[in-house]
């Protein structure tokens, strides 16, 4: 039980490192699911699958500081990003506890039945004086599922993942990639050429949510873009 209260805390302690809070947050004790429920239909919630299912969900009191980083900076239309993806580096942190795995799309849902499901453990936020936020996580343990063929790593990975064969997740093909500070950014204009990493003719990387499964090369059919998939990467090493 202790190692299992010591992951929901380690998620909950990534959860803040990387939260763009303007006000560094503190992770206190548990607290019963009700103290959030005030603020369950307007929270921030995605699903963790690995060698373990993992809920999570972020309940905030006060989200402007999401609307401004999602496009209040000068020069950006106000919802230029979605505020699920401000979030989900944060998300992402706090589910990298649990080990490798799939995080799913960040949704905007009602976190009631999270909250009041016992199994669920409850942790508020505090910015030192009040409470800023609430953050759940319900970790179900799927070491239990079967193990199938000669590659026990690569299957017992692949049979977790097949309860999500339905759910559909972004798959980007990445040409290259590069860092410009916001000053760069605003000053983009028509014409105006970006470097990427990568030379000419080197392959594009495929990505599944972000993670590379495969590399493959840019082609064109009927006068649209695709990719020809070149190698395919393994897949525990692509979720790790």
């Amino acid at each position: 039980m202790s190692t299992t209260l010591t992951k929901h805390e380690s998620s909950a302690e990534r959860l803040v490192e990387e939260l763009p809070s303007p006000v560094a947050l503190k992770v206190l004790a548990l607290v019963p699911g009700r103290a959030a429920a005030a603020y369950a239909r307007q929270a921030v919630t995605a699903t963790f699958v690995g060698s373990v299912t993992a809920d999570l969900a972020l309940l905030l009191i006060d989200r402007t500081f999401l609307d401004e980083a999602a496009g209040g900076m000068a020069g950006f239309q106000p919802g230029m990003v979605a505020v699920t993806d401000v979030l989900r580096p944060a998300m992402e942190a706090a589910s990298s506890v649990f080990g490798p795995g799939v995080l799913s799309d960040l949704r905007e849902s009602d976190a009631t039945g999270l909250l009041t499901d016992p199994d669920t453990a409850v942790y508020e936020l505090s910015d030192g004086n009040n409470a800023a936020a609430w953050f759940a996580v319900r970790l179900r343990d799927n070491s239990s599922a079967p193990d199938r063929g000669d590659a026990p790593g690569k299957s017992a990975v692949a049979g977790r993942l097949g309860r999500i064969n339905n759910i559909e997740m972004a798959l980007t093909v990445e040409i290259g990639r590069t860092r410009m500070s916001v000053r760069d950014v605003l000053s983009l204009e028509p014409g105006k050429i970006i470097e990427l990493d990568r030379s000419a003719g080197a392959p594009a990387d495929v990505l599944l949510n972000g993670r590379l499964i495969a590399h493959g090369e840019v082609v064109v059919l009927d006068q649209d873009y695709a990719i020809r998939i070149t190698r395919i990467l393994d897949v525990a090493d692509g979720l790790s």
